[in-house]
C-alpha cells in the first residue's frame, strides 16, 4: 500500500514540473509565432537542393 502513495507522490511531482515548464515556455514567448509556419512552404531553400536537381543553364552560341 505504501508503494501506491509513493507512486502518487512521484507522479504529482512530475506533473507539476511539466506544468511549470509549460508555463515558463508560454511566458518566454515560445508559442507566439503563428504566421511563419503557415507560409514556410512558400519559400524555397537553396541549401536543401543538390546541383543535379537544379536546371542547367543553356549554352550560348557566339
Amino acid at each position: 500500500m505504501e508503494v501506491i502513495f509513493l507512486l502518487i507522490a512521484i507522479s504529482l511531482i512530475l506533473a507539476s514540473t511539466f506544468l511549470f515548464l509549460f508555463f515558463k515556455a508560454m511566458k518566454d514567448g515560445q508559442f507566439d509565432d503563428n504566421y511563419t509556419p503557415s507560409i514556410r512552404i512558400l519559400f524555397e531553400s537553396n541549401s536543401k537542393k543538390s546541383k543535379k536537381d537544379q536546371p542547367s543553364k543553356p549554352k550560348s552560341y557566339e
